[in-house]
């Protein structure tokens, strides 16, 4: 091992019983018996072992020792199951104290978890040395490791991308460095190496990947950090079917080493098909609970709230007895702050005819055609209870999708793994009324669907029916990555350009760099990215990513154990060539 230890503690097993061995670690627990004698659990990142010492009345908890001693079987009636190490003790112990310690800011047994994050994260490496965090950090690892091996054996080459590059639209805003050479002059910190990863293949680098370290300035949440770590991946003469089998291929590794267990065949749907069924394009398919259409039950009705241009509802099988009025009260108000303009209940309850009926605020405004239809088509039993949200089709599937997750998710530990393909993504998300400009719904170099380009030129309807081929992996609801073939022909480029209003000069500007690259032979290439920390926490059923980073922020973007962010002071302002003025207002 080393020439303070020769094993570690979670190691001692049957097999070194007589053997003289020395252990260190942190002293997790100590017990008195008697006068003379005491126990103590010695702890390291593989896990705990009894050691039975002398004299050990000033150890105290979470002090650093050596523990040199003989292994030995626990007398009968003392072997603990609960620990690896639970048949073996360690007797005859000297202990040398290597540091003493004060005592912990918080236990750092299952009573961790009551504890408030704020005060785990301001010690965080205090907080580090529970076997929880020490799991999630090392299967982090491992995780990263297989992924490597598979780019590896699938023959992509490892590229580092600079950390200080220009400014770039991404989607999000950027943190910025100022630069003291160039005052005046700021760095961006890489949202993603997009741009760069694509002038790799410019190069002939052909399979480029990379564990990269990318930063967005958005807000926080419990999938999203402004720091987070992804796998970036591009590839030449490949299109979207490459793409998806390389990335199945890394996975599935990461799920092998982590889980022992394959991801098999991934399953596939359209965005369109997605939003259609689930009211998300990210869905949780663990449950069912999917969006029934209802629209043309209500096409002649008179019941003004369902005028609508779709109309759409859930089941919620056996909720009745668990939702009370009050609770379909604030359902109906958390779905107004969603966007809806109201939300229809329903209460299914036995019929006199031996059938069922739905009892609702606003069943004496349809007709009994309009009730049984909705009950036949939602599949409607005694006990349930069914919502109903009429609107435009994005306003209602998105609804509904949220109120889908508010009755039915499970927790992120349940359902198991349920990996999911989201293909077919629109190219354009809106048309600005004002302009008449399509809004891109990804980048601007994301190619077309072939079949679609005839679309490009028509009206704003057209438009908005234009395929891209951008894809996006899903786990259990949670968005794990994305990607797209890109576009490498100039004319198609500048087509693109022209429907979005960027000028040849703004154009230059902003993307120069690489529309030069491309001007010198650009191959046809596809990728994709998907984040490791969000990969890791699903697979360890963490409900947030800050569980497996080891220094995360907080939900406000604060570093509790730096003080980050801090002000800086009088002469480093100066020496950036840099004032600070009043926040506006």
């Amino acid at each position: 091992m080393t020439s303070m230890r020769t094993l570690m503690c979670g190691e001692v097993r049957d097999d070194h019983v007589g053997s003289t061995v020395s252990l260190c670690g942190w002293v997790a627990r100590r017990r008195e018996h008697g006068e003379h004698l005491a126990f103590l659990d010695l702890r390291d990142h593989t896990g705990v072992v009894q050691c039975v010492v002398d004299g050990a009345h000033d150890l105290r908890s979470e002090w650093v020792v050596r523990v040199t001693g003989t292994v030995r079987p626990r007398p009968d009636g003392t072997v603990n199951p609960q620990l690896e190490t639970g048949t073996v003790e360690l007797g005859e112990c000297t202990v040398e104290v290597l540091a003493t310690a004060e005592p912990p800011p918080f236990p750092l047994d299952e009573r961790a978890g009551d504890v408030d994050e704020v005060v785990r994260l301001r010690h965080r490496y205090v907080d580090l040395r529970r076997p929880e965090m020490q799991r999630n950090l090392r299967t982090r690892a491992a995780a990263i490791a297989a992924i490597r091996r598979s780019m590896d054996d699938q023959g992509f080459l490892e590229v580092e991308t600079p950390l200080l590059i220009a400014s770039t639209p991404e989607g999000a805003r950027d943190f910025v460095v100022p630069s003291r050479h160039r005052p005046g002059s700021f760095y961006a910190l890489p949202q993603s190496p997009q741009l760069f990863k694509q002038l790799c293949m410019v190069g002939g680098v052909d399979r480029y990947y990379q564990v990269a370290r990318c930063l967005r300035d958005e807000d926080l949440r419990a999938d999203r950090q402004f720091e987070f770590t992804q796998l970036d991946a591009e590839m030449s003469f490949a299109g979207q079917e490459d793409v998806l089998e390389a990335i199945t291929a890394a996975v599935d590794a990461v799920v092998r080493t982590v889980r022992n267990e394959g991801i098999g065949e991934v399953p596939r749907t359209t965005w369109r098909e997605a939003v259609d069924r689930y009211g998300s394009d990210k869905p949780d398919i663990r449950f069912g609970m999917e969006l029934v259409e209802l629209t043309d039950l209500f096409s002649e009705t008179g019941f003004q709230a369902f005028r609508a241009g779709s109309i759409k509802g859930i089941r919620h099988a056996g909720g009745s007895e668990s939702t009370s009025r009050s609770r379909l009260d604030d359902l109906t108000e958390t779905c107004k702050r969603w966007g809806a303009k109201g939300l229809v209940w329903m209460r299914v309850e036995a019929g006199d005819d031996g059938g069922t009926t739905l009892v609702s605020p606003v069943a004496k405004f349809m007709s009994a055609a309009e009730l049984a239809g909705v009950a036949d088509r939602l599949g409607a039993e005694v006990g349930d209870v069914l919502y109903l949200v009429a609107d435009d089709w994005i306003r209602t599937t998105h609804v509904l999708g949220l109120l889908r997750l508010e009755l039915g998710r499970p927790p992120t530990h349940e359902g198991g793994l349920r990996f999911l393909w989201v293909v077919d993504f629109p190219l354009f998300e809106d048309v600005d009324g004002a302009t008449g400009r399509p809004v891109p719904a990804h980048h601007p170099f994301t190619m077309p669907h072939e079949e679609d380009l005839d679309l490009l030129d028509g009206d704003a309807e057209a438009l908005l029916r234009v395929r891209s081929q951008a894809y996006d992996l899903v786990l259990n609801g949670w968005e794990l990555g994305s990607g797209s073939v890109r576009i490498h022909r100039g004319d198609l480029q500048q087509r693109i350009f022209d429907l979005l209003g960027i000028s040849a000069e703004e154009a230059s500007a902003r993307f120069g760099f690489l529309l030069d690259a491309f001007r010198y032979g650009a191959p046809p290439h596809a990728g994709f990215a998907f984040g490791v920390d969000r990969l890791v926490a699903l697979l360890l059923g963490e409900e947030n990513i800050r569980e497996v980073i080891a220094f995360p922020k907080t939900q406000s973007g604060t570093d509790p154990l730096t003080g980050a962010p801090s002000e800086l002071d009088a002469p480093q302002l100066a020496d950036l060539g840099l004032r600070q003025v009043p926040p506006p207002g």
